[in-house]
C-alpha cells in the first residue's frame, strides 16, 4: 500500500513536471513571436516611410536613379518576404541603401535644407532605433526559448511536442564594422 501511494506521487509529481514545462516552453514561444511582431511593426512603419523619403529626393536627385530604384526595390521585396532570416537580410541591404542615400544627400545643399526631408530623416532616424530595440527584445526573448528546447529535462518536452529554435534577427557583419573616419 505504501509502495504505491509512493509510486502514485512520484508519478502525479512527473505530470506536474511536464506539465510545467511545456507551459514554460508555450510561454517563450509566444514570447518569442511577439517579439517578431514588434520588429515587423517597426519594419513596417520603415517601409511605409521610404516612399515619402524617396518622393521627396526624386526632385532634387536626377542623377542618381540607379540608388532610388534599389532602395524602391529592396523595399518591395522586403514587403512580400515572411521567411524570417531571408527578411533579416533584405532588411540589412534596405537599412545599407538608405545609409548611401543620405550620404549622397550631402552632395545637395537645396535637398539637406529641405525642411520635408529633414523631418523624414529624423523620422527614419527613430524608427531605426525603435527597430533597435525591437530586435534585440525579439533576440534576447527567442535565447530563452532555444534554451529551453536545448536543456534537459525540457527538451524532451520539446521534441515530443515539436517546438522548434528561432533563428536570431541578426545584423550584417558589414553594418557591424566600425567606419573610418578620416580628416
Amino acid at each position: 500500500m505504501v509502495v504505491t501511494l509512493i509510486l502514485v506521487a512520484i508519478s502525479v509529481l512527473i505530470v506536474f513536471g511536464l506539465i510545467a514545462i511545456y507551459n514554460r516552453l508555450v510561454r517563450n514561444r509566444n514570447l518569442a513571436e511577439e517579439g517578431w511582431s514588434g520588429v515587423d511593426v517597426q519594419l513596417k512603419r520603415r517601409s511605409d516611410l521610404i516612399p515619402n523619403l524617396i518622393e521627396t529626393v526624386k526632385g532634387y536627385m536626377k542623377y542618381e536613379k540607379d540608388l532610388l530604384s534599389k532602395v524602391t526595390e529592396l523595399r518591395s521585396k522586403s514587403l512580400t518576404v515572411q521567411n524570417m532570416g531571408e527578411k533579416g537580410k533584405l532588411e540589412n541591404a534596405l537599412s545599407r541603401s538608405l545609409a548611401n542615400l543620405f550620404a549622397v544627400a550631402e552632395n545637395y545643399p537645396d535637398l539637406k535644407a529641405n525642411q520635408n526631408f529633414l523631418d523624414l530623416q529624423k523620422q527614419l532616424a527613430d524608427i531605426e532605433n525603435e527597430i533597435q530595440m525591437a530586435r534585440r527584445y525579439y533576440n534576447g526573448t527567442a535565447r530563452n526559448l532555444n534554451i529551453l528546447i536545448e536543456s534537459f529535462p525540457s527538451s524532451i518536452v520539446a521534441g515530443m511536442f515539436h517546438f522548434t529554435k528561432k533563428d536570431y534577427f541578426e545584423i550584417d557583419e558589414s553594418e557591424k564594422a566600425i567606419p573610418k573616419v578620416a580628416f
